[in-house]
């Protein structure tokens, strides 16, 4: 028997994109036995038994003889169950049991059940990606959380035997997702009473794409504040969806909310580990921070984290992007999320309140409140002091205002600000690089606000560090309120928000 070689496109998951790969199959006389070369790990050499297998119960044969499977290129390590299709595939396209018309225009990615079903894998929408640049058609299992792109052909298999007369009449038509809609009702801000002075604080926040740290007693309604922080945010634009979408689908998270529009929110615990938070592990995966592309990443009970856990978002902040370099490469996340924290002024909590004594040892509050310092609170702008309610506002239930309101004043801001022309590098002046003495010109400050600025710094003894902070707060009230310049009433707002900070 002289030897029989067939290939068909397939790709494995690396990061958050799809890296193109050749599934070269040989059939040859001698011992039957599959073998697959090409650097693949446990999880693909598994592969062997479940394609045996499916192939037998959808009605084909496994060829008795030697049949090699190369992965190509050969230099790149393959993970994940998406090379399951393309194998077998390949293997009865060798041996002539389907039609070979269409094949070498598809790329194949699907995970094989033993009864020869096509399930639902990993990552579909980085393979949706790789198909679109690379003009060929996707094939891969019917899924009821499929994402459409334009640009993209792509037909579904529900089990092996569709392909059995080819492509061009076995496969079905993969619908979008019906689930679109099928989402919680979001969270509202007219839910939290009292708190009028730190919503407005918040909708700034969203316009100037800046850092927030709420600090107050327990019970003052942070958590509640930060949770419907991304109600008042605009919907997600079409190149920022992409890029989430790509992300939540390679690690395997719900896609519904990014698919109505609206914007991540995370929320991880403090006993995160550095590769749950920034991503890596073993395959390389996206963190938290990935995951909060687009939207918002909070930290509740910031001081609880670790130090050295805190410090990891320091050059993320700034690069809107995760490098993590293995053995094998380098690994590029995107992580353009708005920083949102909380956290209690002393270990209990009431260092401050008006009506409850702080029991905290002054060793402990400094301790504590060293925690909250150091270079991570530099790449947050606004630290407000949260109060507790008015019992009275709560009990009469007076409401205030809502994610509609706030919304509406963040867009008008946001538009504004596009319209100024001013780019994202002026717009988020990085903290560590930004030079005070360009500040009047950057912010387009009037005369007033200049003075009000340069006594306040004076004062304060502000380092320039700080007056580019307040700048840049200043700056977003502005654009809240539609003003081309820069007012001292600006000034002085922006300097409310800075809080109990460390000059």
């Amino acid at each position: 028997m002289s030897a029989q070689v067939y290939s068909v496109h397939a790709a494995c998951i690396r990061g958050v994109e799809a890296q193109p790969v050749t599934v070269e199959v040989s059939v040859s006389a001698g011992m039957p036995n599959i073998v697959l070369v090409g650097m693949a790990d446990s999880g693909v050499l598994e592969a062997r038994l479940r394609i045996r297998c499916a192939i037998k119960s959808s009605g084909f044969s496994v060829p008795r003889a030697s049949i090699t499977v190369n992965l190509a290129p050969g230099d790149m390590r393959k993970t994940g169950s998406g090379l399951d299709l393309p194998i077998a595939v390949a293997i009865l396209a060798v041996s002539g049991q389907i039609p070979l018309n269409g094949l070498d225009r598809c790329l194949f990615a699907g995970e094989l059940a033993l009864n020869g079903g096509v399930n639902p894998i990993r990552g579909e929408v980085a393979y949706q990606l790789l198909a679109r640049d690379r003009s060929l058609m996707f094939v891969g299992p019917l899924s009821g959380s499929h994402v459409s792109f334009d640009g993209v052909a792509h037909e579904g298999l529900s089990n092996l035997r569709d392909i059995a007369h080819g492509v061009g009449t076995g496969l079905h038509a993969i619908r979008m997702s019906p689930t679109r809609n099928d989402c919680e009702e979001p969270l509202d801000f007219s839910d939290v009473l009292g708190q009028e002075a730190i919503k407005r604080a918040l909708a700034v926040a969203a316009v100037g794409d800046l850092g927030v740290l709420m600090v107050g007693a327990p019970g003052s309604g942070k958590t509640m504040l930060a949770r419907r922080m991304t109600t008042i945010l605009p919907d997600l634009e079409a190149r920022e969806m992409q890029d989430a979408l790509c992300i939540h689908s390679v690690v395997g998270e719900r896609i519904e909310g990014l698919l109505a529009g609206r914007r991540p929110f995370r929320s991880p615990h403090h006993s995160i580990s550095a590769a749950g938070l920034v991503g890596g592990g073993r395959p390389v995966r996206p963190g938290e921070i990935s995951l909060a592309h687009g939207g918002v990443l909070f930290l509740d009970e910031l001081a609880e984290f670790p130090t050295h856990i805190l410090q990891l978002l320091r050059q993320p902040l700034e690069d809107r992007e995760v490098r993590i370099v293995r053995a094998d490469g380098l690994y590029r996340f995107p992580c353009d999320f708005r920083l949102l924290a909380a956290s209690n002024p002393c270990p209990c909590g009431y260092l401050g309140d008006d009506d409850v004594p702080c029991s905290c040892a002054p060793a402990a509050v400094e301790r504590y409140r060293a925690k909250l310092g150091g270079p991570l609170m530099d790449r947050i702008d606004l630290l407000l002091d949260v109060h507790r309610p008015d019992p009275r506002v709560i009990l009469e239930g007076a409401e205030g205002a809502s994610s509609a309101e706030l919304r509406e004043t963040v867009e008008r801001g946001r538009a504004f600000r596009s319209w100024r022309g001013l780019n994202d590098d002026e717009v988020r002046a990085k903290p560590a690089g930004s030079s005070p003495g360009d500040a009047a010109r950057r912010f387009n400050l009037a005369d007033d606000a200049y003075d009000a600025l340069l006594s306040m710094a004076e004062a304060t003894h502000l380092t320039g560090r700080g007056i580019m902070r307040l700048g840049r707060i200043a700056r977003a009230i502005a654009d809240m309120a539609e003003k081309p310049c820069v007012a001292a009433e600006h000034v002085m707002e922006a300097a409310v928000y800075q809080g109990r900070r460390e000059r």
